[in-house]
């Protein structure tokens, strides 16, 4: 039976009340007991269909995998294979060699799936060793994920580069390039190409890492360009994406990459007022109208009405929609953080395809801190993907506290109706 206006208008005005559908929030993967916190993602391993691959993280300390365990699933993460452990840490003469997964990804023109790590040589398992060591890896399967593929590292095109000097102005033991996070993705252009954004610890003229703003480190940022030769990807590097180190004091790190309208790229980045926490703790956003080669200045995101807004020194993600609409997801505080923290609550708010600006009407709460709970509470280190089923955003994140007395925390997947 059809409805009557009347009828249509309070069905309308009653869901409306109602609000949006809630977020959904699920233990993915427990934590095996007090003091390991568990990180755990899934990502698709074919250009269609349900076939997943899952990482689990195990964490003890900061900046530390200590270890690693895959899962698999046909049906679109109903249910998972036995864990089978990949090894992230080998003791060498010369040092811990770690090895940190950054997850896998699938190029939709070719169906080729990307497995994708940092790897680099400690020499004192000291994390910050990693800043003169940490090198990209990867691997390509043809037809889903192939366990035995051939592993590669990532080294820019041209007879001066090889294992050692990989990047332009990147040399083993001198300094890096790394992905900084799971939320740094690949992104496939129209042409073929595939970017993929990376951070770069810089290095002063005496060698020593370079520091101008007094932070705990100090990044810039590029967009690595690869190309399809042979199977295997040629790679290129963008123009540096450089912070003024007066207004953040940790430079530009962990970037994430979309297309937004115009035929425009737009970065989000992270800074931080480490050391400094007078200046203002903004989420800094640089764009690109010549398909990624060349970037703006960074300057401060802002809602479309251009105010600024507070975001703790943390990592955020860009997701590209099957609706076409693109999605933020990170931190934002009602009042300025003070470095990493507090690293909640946590939203999700959509872009404005025309500015690449954050659309404040568009945010929506996903977690925050509980009562009762420790103010330690961190709502990062994340990674959200599209689900190919329901088109929700699903979030894998873990409601992480990192207490003086060891770390703790499940991993959690959120889902979002959006």
């Amino acid at each position: 039976m059809p409805l009557s206006r009347r009828r249509f208008l309070h069905s309308s005005l009653a869901a409306a009340a109602a609000g949006p559908v809630p977020v959904r929030r699920d233990v993915f993967l427990r934590s095996p007991g007090k003091g390991t916190a568990v990180m755990a993602y899934a990502y698709y391993t074919r250009p269609k269909g349900g076939e997943m691959m899952s990482i689990e993280q195990r964490w003890s300390r900061s900046d530390t995998i200590d270890a690693a365990f895959y899962r698999f699933s046909t049906d679109n993460g109903r249910t998972w294979s036995e864990p089978v452990e990949h090894r992230t840490g080998e003791k060498r003469p010369e040092g811990m060699v770690r090895r940190h997964p950054r997850g896998g990804w699938v190029d939709p023109r070719t169906g080729r799936f990307l497995e994708l790590w940092l790897e680099g040589t400690l020499p004192t398992d000291d994390p910050l060793e990693g800043l003169r060591q940490w090198r990209i890896y990867y691997t390509v399967s043809a037809n889903g994920y192939d366990p035995g593929a051939a592993v590669h590292q990532v080294i820019h095109r041209g007879a001066e580069f090889d294992a050692s000097h990989w990047l332009p102005g990147v040399f083993a033991g001198k300094n890096c390039a790394m992905l900084g996070d799971n939320t740094s993705r690949p992104v496939a252009m129209s042409d073929g190409r595939i970017l993929l954004p990376v951070e770069i610890s810089p290095v002063a003229k005496d060698g020593s890492l370079y520091n101008p703003g007094g932070g705990y480190t100090y990044h810039h940022t590029a967009v690595l360009h690869g190309r399809w030769k042979n199977g295997l990807l040629e790679w290129e590097m963008s123009t540096l994406v450089e912070g003024d180190p007066a207004r953040s004091t940790r430079g530009m790190s962990e970037p994430g990459l979309a297309e937004i309208g115009g035929g425009r790229l737009m970065m989000t980045l992270r800074g931080s007022n480490d050391r400094k926490p007078d200046l203002p703790s903004y989420r800094w956003v640089s764009y690109s109208s010549d398909g990624g080669w060349k970037w703006s200045p960074p300057v401060p995101w802002t809602y479309t009405n251009g105010d600024p807004f507070f975001s703790p020194s943390s990592c955020s993600q860009l997701l590209r929609h099957s609706s076409g609409r693109t999605f933020w997801l990170g931190n934002i505080t009602p009042a300025n953080a003070k470095g990493n923290r507090p690293r909640y609550p946590f939203f999700l708010g959509e872009v404005d395809s025309k500015s690449g600006l954050l659309i404040r009407g568009s945010l929506r709460e996903v977690d925050g801190l509980h009562p009762g709970e420790n103010d330690q509470l961190t709502l990062s280190n994340f990674y959200a993907r599209e689900d190919r089923e329901t088109r929700e955003v699903c979030l894998h994140m873990t409601r992480l506290f990192a207490l003086p007395g060891g770390w703790e925390g499940d991993a959690m997947l959120y889902r979002i109706p959006v």
